[in-house]
Parts: structure tokens; sequence; C-alpha cells
């Protein structure tokens, strides 16, 4: 085999010119950025799960890139081609990454609470009434879906066009991939429902396979990926963080997701991010492992 790329939570290496085989590291990141902490168990959770959900949905019928999984940290897919300059990408071209994540959102949380705070999205936009004042944990009265940049070193949100022109989609396509998107939420909530789960939001990646079909890619449905929480308490009216989130809390309450955040507007070098202390290190290791587990029903 051979290495072809390093990504932030995973190694990519050519099986052959069809396959490509991804070994999924402990790496963790935030914020665009590779934490230099290890988290025990991570790779191999990570892993597992995507396995777990790409066998849902080709028991379902939606079409992705899995192929097998040769060992409990690593899985082969299908390959496509990355096209970085996007004047060569149209709707004719094949068996390549859609440039796009679709991020799909059904409750407040996140980075959409401090974009509503900021005034860049309104309640309307989100389909409350225009007066009402949006708050965290609540559900939103429909699902809100967006696209942001995928090969960028930061991603970026898109409008429509935007998206559109990028990865050469035509109207009905990018409409095929955000009805995927519902489709695939749906059989999540469907699923994590059953063990005490809510799922708060997710993103997707698609290409397309040789004949220009619509394909699910890489990885979703894992703590990296999607915000979870547990509909038990949430009943209660309490929210319980059960995903990437309890560490992205861990550097907004150090100072460093502002620092960070001001050095990016301002176009000045950005901070390094700090290793996590360890006590935060097992924590977070012990909720890769309960929450596969919890998400898949199988023992780890």
């Amino acid at each position: 085999m051979k290495h072809i790329m390093t990504g932030k939570v995973k190694e990519v290496y050519q099986v052959d010119g069809e396959t490509l085989e991804f070994a999924y590291t402990d790496n963790i990141s935030v914020f665009d950025k590779v934490i230099p902490s290890k988290v025990p168990h991570k790779g191999e959770t990570l892993c597992r799960t995507a396995k777990y959900w790409f066998e849902i949905l080709t028991d379902r019928g939606v079409r992705n890139h899995y192929i097998d999984e040769p060992a409990s940290d690593r899985m082969r897919v299908k390959k496509v081609d990355i096209i970085r300059d996007y004047s060569k990408i149209n709707n004719r071209t094949t068996n390549y990454l859609i440039p796009l994540e679709i991020i799909c959102r059904h409750y407040v949380a996140g980075s959409l609470l401090d974009r509503i705070k900021a005034g860049k999205i309104t309640s309307e936009q989100l389909g409350f009434p225009k007066d009402h004042v949006v708050k965290y944990g609540e559900k939103l009265p429909r699902p809100f879906l967006e696209a942001t940049t995928k090969l960028e070193e930061h991603d970026m949100n898109l409008t429509e066009d935007e998206a559109k022109k990028m990865a050469g989609l035509t109207d009905k396509e990018y409409q095929e991939i955000m009805e995927t998107v519902l489709r695939i939420d749906s059989i999540i909530a469907e699923e994590v429902a059953k063990r005490g789960l809510i799922h708060c939001d997710g993103k997707k990646e698609f290409g397309y396979d040789k004949e220009r079909r619509l394909m699910v890619l890489d990885t979703f449905g894992t703590l990296d990926e999607d915000r979870w929480w547990d509909s038990e308490e949430y009943a209660k009216g309490n929210i319980v963080e059960l995903s990437k989130e309890f560490v992205r809390q861990h550097y907004r309450e150090t100072g460093y997701h502002k620092e960070l955040m001001d050095a990016r507007d301002a176009g000045l070098k950005e901070p390094d991010i700090p290793a996590l202390p360890q006590g935060v290190v097992d924590r977070v290791s012990k909720l890769y492992v309960d929450m596969f587990e919890r998400i898949t029903g199988e023992r780890f």
C-alpha cells in the first residue's frame, strides 16, 4: 500500500487503483486544529461506528463508498478523485469528491448559537417567528441545512449558488444531496432513539462514482462529526453533551477559543492549541468508548 495523505484524524493509503484504506488515529481536532494529545481508543471507536452506519445505509439502499473493515481501526473504501481546481469540475465530471460539507441541524447548539447572537442568522431563517428569542437547546421548527467548503484550510459557509458552482452541481443534484442528508438523519434519529439518544446535528460528505451516481463518503454519525444529547435528561430540561462538544467547551472555558477566533478575524497568526489535561483526556476516551456502545448497541 502507498501512503497518500495525512488527515486531521486519519491516514489514507492507496491499496490499488480502485481502493483506499483509511487508518483512524487517536488524534483529536477542534476548530480545524489538531490537539497535541492522543485519546486512547478514539480511532477504533470512530472506525467501528462509521462501519455500523455504512452497513445500515447499504441495507437501506443508500449508495456509499464503504467496502470492508480489514482491522478494527481501518476501513477500505472506493477511491474517488480529489479535484482542487474547481474550474475543472462541472455537471459531467465523474468519480470525484464533491468539495462540500453538508451540515444539518435539528436543535440550537454550538456555532449556530454563536452566529445567532452575532446577528448573522435570524430566527426567521430558522423557521421561528420574527420576534422569537432563540434559546440554546431549542428544537428547530424544521431542519436547517447548510453547505460549507471541504478542501479549504478552514470551513467557510457558502450560499446555495456558491455551493452548486464550486461543486459542479445542477439544481436537481444539489436537491438530491439535501434530500439524502435528511433521509440519513431520519435513519440515525430512529436508530439512536431506541438507546435514549437525541441526534442534534451532524455533517455529511459526498462524491460521485464513475456513472455520476451519488455516494456518501468519509465518516458520519460519530462523536467527531455529530452532536448527541441524552434524551431522558433533555426531557427534564437538562442538556448533557455526549460528543466532541465536550472538548470544544474546554477550550471555550480556558479562553483559547476566543483568542483563536479573534486572531482569525484580524488576519493574525493563530495561536497554537494547548494539549488537553490528562484528566480531560481520560474523560474523553471513556466518552468515545461509552458512546460507541450506546450508538451502535455493540460491545467495545
